[in-house]
């Protein structure tokens, strides 16, 4: 739920700065929910490598995949990457896309922790499948905004 909470957060203190400050890029749901995001990916990113979370997401990766840890490790880099280039105009559009695909590829994970009570299992996969739909819907925000 930390997540959700740090892109709601950021994207509303976001915007609120860009209407007062009147900085345009800011003073825009695109904009201000792309700033969500990165905050997000920065804070999801934190557990690939960071123990116990990063333990718990290894053991959320499907046994017929190799390398969990390298797994692990590759989307971490991966929404760090993301978080970077939603803050870049020029890129925003791309990053949000790719991120789109990354969180549709790792939700199976996500099915296999709720299914077999390991790894991350903090929400029932029914409200994990909206917040994860929330996520991917937040990222078309700066996709077509």
């Amino acid at each position: 739920m930390a997540p959700l909470i740090v892109l709601v957060t950021t994207a509303a203190i976001t915007r609120l700065i860009g209407w007062l400050a009147g900085v345009d890029p800011l003073d825009s749901w695109a904009g201000a929910t792309a700033a969500g995001l990165a905050a997000m990916f920065v804070v999801t990113a934190s557990a690939h490598f960071l123990q116990p979370r990063r333990g718990a997401l290894i053991a959320m990766v499907p046994a017929r995949l190799p390398s969990p840890s390298a797994l692990v490790t590759l989307t971490g880099v991966l929404e760090l990457v993301g978080a970077v280039g939603l803050l870049v105009p020029a890129t925003a559009a791309l990053a949000a896309a790719g991120l789109i695909a990354l969180l549709v590829v790792m939700f199976p994970a996500n099915i296999r922790a709720a299914r077999a009570g390991r790894g991350i299992t903090t929400m029932p996969l029914p409200l994990r499948a909206a917040v994860q739909g929330g996520f991917i819907l937040a990222c078309v925000v700066v996709l077509v905004g």
